[in-house]
């Protein structure tokens, strides 16, 4: 029979409690891990019909049916029923033949970034949590890729969310994390060596890990000794030096920021080419954002003038999970919209059972079958999605002078 503490004892061996919990806690997590992946397994991805291969690629089923049938590109693998599905690395593929092979002399179905078309890093954020910040990540960085964008995910969060829905789990994994690129000691890494592939082609990450901690613990201590003469070359500008060497590979770069208006955070921003603000739309939520607003703009000023870089192409507030029948989300939203105008996306993000549903087998909608879910549940999630990602996406093309 178990007996709990007396209060005395509990907070008297709450350190060793602690470690003792968190350590059964994590070969918990080991075992289930070993016991539902073996070691060399790998998270792998579904085949995507004929009809959303089409839509990421941007022309009709039609057209993608004849190709087929022609035996042209990549071939899809059909069932008993004639059904065609392909592959993520199929329709990378066909992206690409579909630009040899087009009647234009420009290239319009593979958009990697060219010429002067800088580098996008979109940071996502917000210090408050359940506002649908990783989330919002997740699937912006998996339909920039599936449109056929080269991305690089980085999990700026110890708590690692973004990490563990792309499969890779830091109490497990024991992946390095952006840590080892910013740190202020001789052990500095380069970015490239912490990149790790996802199962989805054409989008890579950096973990997270509890170690990401420690930059919030070593930036103040690093700026009390150096004083404010170097804030741009010891601290503002460390991302940009980090990425400088693999910038080269990727046309976006898709930063989740921790909850909390920390260093971390704040090195993302300084490095941002443009910022995604998260917010539901409740007025708890609201005014914590208004909180948020408030010391960002008063923190800013200061990153500016010691040599953060600030130069955004764009800034918007995102709605997540956005009920469109309850009457004081609707309201809020509108008072948004009167507030910040333009700067608020014109599509929000419905709340979603499927888009949490797939989470819990630490998925994103984008990966599940449809027919795993309810289907309509399912088609409205990502009509929403669609509709999101893809004025985000427009916003990036935008930036790089692109109708």
């Amino acid at each position: 029979m178990n007996i709990a503490p007396t209060f005395t004892s509990a907070l008297a061996d709450f350190d060793e409690l602690i470690l003792k919990q968190g350590g059964e806690l994590s070969r918990r997590l080991q075992k289930h891990r070993l016991d539902s992946f073996p070691p060399d397994a790998k998270k792998t991805l579904r085949a995507f019909q004929l009809s959303e291969a089409a839509s990421y690629l941007g022309i009709s089923s039609g057209h993608l049916k004849n190709l087929s049938l022609e035996g042209k590109g990549p071939q899809p693998a059909v069932t008993s029923t004639g059904r065609r599905s392909y592959t993520a690395a199929q329709m990378l593929e066909m992206r690409h033949w579909l630009d040899r092979n087009g009647r234009s002399d420009v290239k319009k179905y593979v958009p990697h970034r060219r010429g002067t078309e800088h580098l996008q890093i979109i940071a996502v954020v917000n210090f408050k949590g359940g506002s649908g910040k990783t989330t919002t990540a997740a699937h912006l960085g998996q339909h920039l890729a599936l449109t056929g964008h080269r991305v690089l995910a980085i999990d700026l969060d110890p708590q690692a969310s973004l990490s563990a829905l792309h499969g890779f789990q830091p109490e497990v994994d024991q992946d390095e994390s952006l840590y080892e690129a910013l740190r202020y000691d001789g052990q500095r890494k380069p970015l490239s060596v912490l990149i790790k592939a996802t199962n989805l082609p054409g989008l890579d990450i950096v973990p997270a890990a509890l170690e990401l901690q420690e930059f919030e613990y070593d930036t103040p201590l690093i700026l009390a000794e150096k004083g404010t003469r170097d804030l741009g070359r010891v601290f503002f500008t460390r991302l940009d030096s980090a990425l400088a060497e693999v910038q080269d590979r990727y046309d976006v770069v898709v930063l989740d920021c921790p909850p909390q208006l920390g260093y971390l955070t704040l090195t993302a921003l300084s490095s941002a080419t443009a910022v995604l603000i998260t917010v539901h739309p409740q007025m708890l939520d609201v005014m914590s954002m208004c909180q948020f607003l408030l010391m960002l703009g008063e923190i800013l000023n200061p990153i500016k003038r010691g040599g953060g870089n600030m130069n955004l192409d764009w800034f918007r507030y995102l709605v997540t999970r956005f009920e469109p029948g309850d009457g004081p989300q609707a309201q809020m939203v509108d008072f948004m919209r009167v507030i910040f105008g333009g700067f608020v996306l014109k599509n929000e993000m419905l709340k979603s059972t499927a888009i949490s549903d797939a989470g819990i087998t630490k998925q994103t909608l984008y990966e599940v079958e449809r027919s795993q879910l309810t289907r309509s549940t399912y088609d409205r999630a990502m009509e929403s999605l669609h509709s999101v990602n893809g004025e985000i996406t427009s916003l990036v093309h935008q930036a790089w002078g692109r109708t």
